[in-house]
């Protein structure tokens, strides 16, 4: 049988993890038009959606200056975040907190012009952008976008627990194969959203269980 104290312990959690739901931790639509510039780097700004947007951003870095970046029509919306000029290793990335969130994912939708890099790579950093881990490789296909008629092209990855509750995240989608490539050639990115579960907060009850727990177990010592 199992002591009182298990027991106790074991509603706490019970009642703990009751109120966990899922939510947007940060999104973006890219609801506005990039400003049109040519440059290796590129912020677009913070995200529009979610419960954690101040202090996320979307970005990019290329090795080539001449990197031009602008906005073409997205997957059911005005607006993406485009650029030219690819070589491997060069990224769109996304940077945000998920402190007080679990089992994070992140989902996003890219599509390429004929000469636009294929071969990505979807990588992790909860360390400032020190070190790096595979979220796993991806091939980027040539897809029609409407800025009125969505088509599938979303990819989706689930983070490493890793990336649960932290206070800086970066996530890069990177070059990995250039492929046929051109200096030209685009690939765009759209309606990129990191999601997870909301960590519950223990209740007074579950609070005071615990606590009566361990009353019991130093009382049965």
């Amino acid at each position: 049988m199992k002591s009182l104290s298990s027991l106790l312990i074991a509603s706490a959690v019970i009642a703990t993890a009751s109120a966990a739901s899922a939510d947007v931790i940060a999104g973006w639509s890219i609801p506005t038009a990039v400003t049109a510039t040519t440059a290796a780097t590129y912020s677009y700004g913070a995200a529009n959606l979610g419960a954690l947007v101040s202090g996320s951003m979307l970005s990019g870095t290329h090795s080539s200056a001449s990197t031009a970046w602008s906005s073409p029509a997205g997957n059911g919306s005005t607006y993406a975040l485009s650029s030219n000029g690819w070589n491997v290793g060069d990224y769109y990335q996304i940077s945000l907190a998920t402190t007080g969130y679990s089992s994070v994912s992140v989902a996003w939708e890219q599509t390429r012009s004929s000469t636009g890099p294929a071969g990505f790579e979807a990588v992790l950093s909860v360390d400032g952008g020190s070190t790096f881990s595979s979220l796993g490789s991806y091939t980027v296909n040539l897809v029609s976008w409407s800025a009125t008629v969505p088509v599938t092209t979303s990819s989706f990855g689930s983070l490493a627990s890793a990336a649960d509750n932290q206070a800086s995240v970066i996530i890069r989608f990177k070059v990995v194969t250039a492929g046929t490539s051109t200096t030209t050639g685009t690939n765009r990115i759209d309606n990129i959203s990191v999601t997870g579960a909301v960590l519950p907060v223990p209740s007074p009850g579950a609070i005071a269980l615990v606590g009566l727990a361990g009353m019991v177990a130093r009382r049965r010592r």
